[in-house]
């Protein structure tokens, strides 16, 4: 399979992954919250192509893709949002907790902007010990104007740290008003160029282009370790989260619509044909082989028992 189909392959793999964990939550399956990344599958899987498996991720509660792209295992990821003792987390963390220490992906986490200055700690611990390991830090447009984000910047400049901050900008960061979001959306990159970050803005639909940026960025910082901010352009085509699953009371069908003319898998997938570097039979192996993946994630995660109670107080392992 070579790299585009690979790149296809990882995006369609989190769709499908996702779409069944929305099925999953009607059914009552899966409770609590659930942050669906359907729209903007791009900016994960370009991004962690971009890397190696010993670089650091980290991200906010619409962790999923992150996760997913990262390498772990979907049937462990499953079992999580399921509460399963087979979770990553054994059933502890939930959707927006997922963690995966052996893959170096550093945890989904719930508080707006403040998961920013743990990846500045795990960049610190990179050039302290003398690594080139890099951090990618994923995060909302919503985080931006949080103290904890602005205090991330300025230490990362400060102290010269390898850390990528990937705002994914997809319009409609919860808990401001939509006139700010979009002044934001025009804005966005230059308040991380005023503490000294050097900033550039990529189209989030476009995994090509996201993995080239990233690709770019992460060969210099091996060699240089200066902070970087990328804003990843992108939209999710869900609600916020299950509480909204359609397009909320704050955008119109019609918006969604037009923004799935950029879907990044029909973007890739007409790439791929035009350029003579896949057929649609490679397609529907595709779609085969990842609904199968999924299929089997669902069984896995449903067959597992619940954490026995006793454990509640017990340790969650990161092994």
């Amino acid at each position: 399979m070579n790299d585009f189909l690979t790149l296809y392959r990882d995006m369609l793999l989190i769709r499908r992954f996702e779409e069944k964990s929305a099925e999953m939550y009607a059914l009552a399956k899966i409770a609590g919250f659930l942050h669906l990344y359907i729209g903007q599958e791009a900016v994960a899987v370009g991004c962690m192509h971009a890397i190696r498996p010993d670089d650091y991720a980290i991200a906010a509660y619409r962790d999923h893709g992150h996760c997913l792209a990262k390498g772990s295992d979907p049937k462990k990821v499953m079992a999580e949002l399921f509460g399963k003792a087979t979770g990553l987390c054994k059933g502890k963390g939930g959707s927006m907790h997922l963690i995966d220490v052996e893959r170096n992906f550093m945890g989904g986490y719930a508080i707006v902007g403040g998961h920013l200055p743990l990846a500045v700690g795990l960049a610190f611990a990179s050039r302290y010990r003398k690594e080139d390991r890099v951090v990618l830090c994923f995060f909302g447009d919503g985080a931006v104007p949080s103290g904890h984000t602005h205090e991330a910047f300025n230490l990362a400049a400060l102290w010269n740290l390898p850390v990528i901050f990937v705002c994914e900008n997809n319009r409609y960061g919860m808990g401001t008003p939509v006139e700010r979001e979009m002044l934001l959306y025009k804005d966005i990159a230059e308040r991380a160029k005023a503490h000294g970050i050097e900033a550039e803005q990529v189209n989030g639909m476009d995994v090509l282009a996201v993995k080239e940026l990233v690709t770019r960025v992460v060969n210099r910082m091996r060699e240089d370790p200066q902070p970087f901010f990328i804003e990843a352009a992108t939209y999710r085509f869900m609600g916020h989260s299950m509480s909204d699953p359609a397009h909320g009371h704050y955008r119109t069908k019609e918006e969604v619509g037009e923004a799935r003319k950029q879907d990044p898998l029909i973007l890739l997938k007409t790439k791929i044909l035009q350029e003579g570097l896949g057929t649609e039979a490679d397609f529907k192996q595709l779609e085969r082989d990842v609904i199968e993946t999924v299929t089997e994630c669902v069984k896995f995660a449903d067959e597992s028992p619940f954490p026995d109670p006793s454990s509640l107080h017990e340790d969650v392992s990161v092994e």
